[in-house]
Parts: structure tokens; sequence; C-alpha cells
């Protein structure tokens, strides 16, 4: 899944001959699951319409600061449009505009949005040989770089003046390629290996029957799927739950019990650089599994139960140099019991679910937790969607490595 996917990008187009391929590039965003608007210098349209790429972005072009035949002359908000934008891209940017972006020279909608931004801006320069190696254009280059601005480089090519050399923009593949390239360098969890659990497991007492709780596994996806957002190669262990990741390099383990949950973790977990418990394993399992669909016939039917063994504490056991999460959820002495597991278990952090808080626990869209760390120091949480949990955690996570 490309890194692209669901990123808001504003993409600025001025007036040069290379703007027709902004049609591909506006498709390859697309293609890519971004989400597109374009703005473009009223130069610009000499070279593509304006409908061209309104009708490949699914949004409206803006090229002015208010509609000319609009009776009500409504505005075109340059701070709005910046502050809506993950990331801005000009492409082409010609010597002109790149000057304008050099100096804060704003005379158009396009430099007065550039200079709202506050998302990362990249530069795709597009000109002639002699102008690309202009002392104006090259001070132009160095003062955007010094703004903290990306240089998508010029390539070598057939120029539009019969001239051949440096100038030619960069194809719209390899400027999509460049861009993946550089947001996933800097992704803060690149190059970090994380083990999730998630879900519930199923003991079996028969063929047809388990003891089983209501946990949903929703929390353990979120947090996968925000994790490897951030760059992160993760392996999600999940027990029974309908829930799919929906990032695709998400590396999903499907398993059923509590053992099987316990192996995949230690099969993995020497290898990771964190793990975080978030799933429901059962306590308890039936001693004697019957191989066979037990009939209704007693009015009285014990089932006599053994403990499963316990993932977090035997994770916590053998832990190195793993940052080690761990979940709890209680319904009465909530902190005590969650300091308790953290001593107990080794742990480096645990998330404390409270049954008493109203949106919080299985089956809920929300969670309200409570941060705890080895230090005991204690900090909670508002109530909020579980994505949003998953982001509170795994800044935990960064936070961790920063310090480290």
């Amino acid at each position: 899944m490309s890194v692209l996917k669901g990123k808001k990008i504003l993409l600025g187009v001025s007036g040069g001959i290379a703007a027709y391929k902004t049609a591909s590039l506006v498709r390859l965003f697309i293609k890519a699951g971004a989400h597109v608007q374009v703005i473009m210098t009223p130069a610009s349209k000499d070279f593509v319409t304006p409908l061209t790429l309104s009708t490949l972005s699914k949004n409206p072009v803006h090229s002015s600061f208010f509609n000319q035949d609009d009776e009500d002359a409504v505005w075109n908000n340059h701070v709005e449009l910046a502050l809506w934008a993950d990331l801005m891209l000009i492409a082409p940017a010609t010597a002109n505009t790149l000057s304008k972006m050099a100096t804060g020279n704003c005379d158009n909608l396009l430099i007065a949005t550039y200079l709202s931004a506050k998302c990362p801006v990249y530069f795709a320069p597009a000109m002639d040989l002699d102008m690309y190696k202009h002392p104006s254009t090259l001070s132009s280059f160095a003062a955007l770089k010094q703004f903290g601005n990306v240089m998508i480089p010029a390539e070598n090519g057939e120029l539009a003046s019969g001239l051949s050399g440096e100038g030619r923009m960069a194809e719209p593949e390899n400027i999509i390629a460049f861009l993946e390239a550089d947001l996933e360098s800097k992704l803060p969890l690149k190059g970090k290996k994380i083990l999730i659990t998630a879900g519930p497991t199923y003991e079996a007492i028969d063929p047809v029957r388990f003891i089983g709780n209501h946990s949903s596994g929703k929390m353990g996806f979120d947090i996968a799927n925000e994790a490897a957002n951030l760059g992160a190669r993760v392996i999600l262990v999940a027990g029974p739950t309908h829930y799919k990741a929906k990032n695709s390099s998400v590396e999903v383990i499907n398993v059923v019990s509590a053992q099987e949950m316990y192996d995949a973790c230690h099969l993995h977990y020497k290898d990771v650089d964190v793990a975080i418990a978030a799933a429901a394993v059962a306590d308890y399992k039936p001693k004697v599994v019957a191989l066979q669909k037990i009939k209704k016939a007693a009015d009285d039917f014990t089932i006599e139960l053994e403990k499963t063994k316990d993932i977090l504490a035997s994770l916590g056991a053998i832990k190195k140099n793993q940052f080690l999460i761990g979940f709890a959820l209680e319904t009465e002495n909530e902190i005590e019991n969650a300091k308790l597991k953290i001593q107990k278990k080794n742990l480096d952090l645990i998330v404390l679910n409270s049954l008493q808080d109203e949106g919080a626990g299985f089956k809920k869209e929300t969670n309200k937790v409570t941060f705890i760390d080895k230090d005991f120091k204690i900090e909670p949480m508002e109530l909020k969607s579980k994505e949003f949990v998953a982001v509170d955690i795994l800044n935990k996570v960064i936070s961790h490595f920063v310090k480290a």
C-alpha cells in the first residue's frame, strides 16, 4: 500500500509546457489513494485545462481569489486550502514561480497558498537548460531548500526549445516514487518491528462450543493499522474477529486458542522492538475437550478448568530490549491492580481500561484509558475513538525511542 493513501495533497500548477504532465500526475495520486486539490496559476491554463484536472481530481480547481463568474463572488480561502493539505507539491515549478516563492512576491492564489502552508512543500522545477543553470534560478533553489522545501530534481532529456539537457520536469511516475521514498524515510517508526495481539481467544469445550469473551479486536487492529502507517513492520496475532487490517502491509496471523496465540507470539517476539498485548486472552480453558458434541442430559453439568499460559508474563520474563506494553481491563481497584500487573509481568507501560467508565470496554467504538508506566507515572486520557487511542499508544512508543 502506498504511503500516499489517505494523504491530502495540494498540487500547484504553474505556467510551463510541462503542465500537460499534471493530468497523469493527478491520476497517479488518485490511484495511490490520495485526496487531491489543484491550484493553477492563470498562465498554466494555456497548457492544461482546469476541466481536465477537476475531472481527474474529483474536486473543483482553483486559480483566482474568487470565481469571477460567480454572482456571489465567493472567496477561495488560501489559508483554508493550505491548512487542509498534508503536503503541497508545485509541479511544474517554473523559474517565475520559483522566484516568487523565494522572495514572497505574492501576486496569485498559488503563491498566497504556498506562503500560508504549514505542511511539507515539494517543488519539481521545469524550464529550459540555460534558465535552469542561471544564477538567479540557482539562488531560488538554495533559498527554498533553506526554507525547508524539498526539491524534486529535474531530469535530463529533450526540452521544448529543441535543446537536450537538464531542466525537464521529472516524469509523473518518478515524482510519485520520490514522494513515497521521502515520506517513508521520515516516518517515526521506520525500521521498527512491532508485534501486536488482538481480539479474544476461544477455548474449545467440544466441537461446537467454546469459552470466550466479548472482545471485538478493534483496538488491536487500530493499533496495527496506525503502526504500519507510521512506518513500522507489523505482525498482528489476531483471535477470532471480523476485522481486517486496513493497511495491506500488516502481516496477520489468525489464531483461535490461547495456546495458538502463545506459540505465535513466542515465534516472533525475539525479533521485535515492541510488543503490544491488546488481546483479551482467556485465563482458563477446559481441562478435557470432548471429541463429540456433549448432549444435554443431566440437570447439572460441570466443566473442570485449568489455567492457560500467561502470554504477557511469559514475554516479560524473557524480555531483553523490547518495549513491552500490556492492557488491563478492571472493574475494581483499577490503579492498584494495574500497578501489580506491571511488576508481575515486567511491563514498560500498561493501558488501563475500566468498565466503570462510560464508553469504554468491549464492542465499543470509543475507549477511555489511563497510561501507567513502569515508574508508576499515571496519565489519564479523555474518552476518544479507538483510532485516536491507538495514536496515543504509538506516541508513547515513539517517545520511548526518542529518549533512547
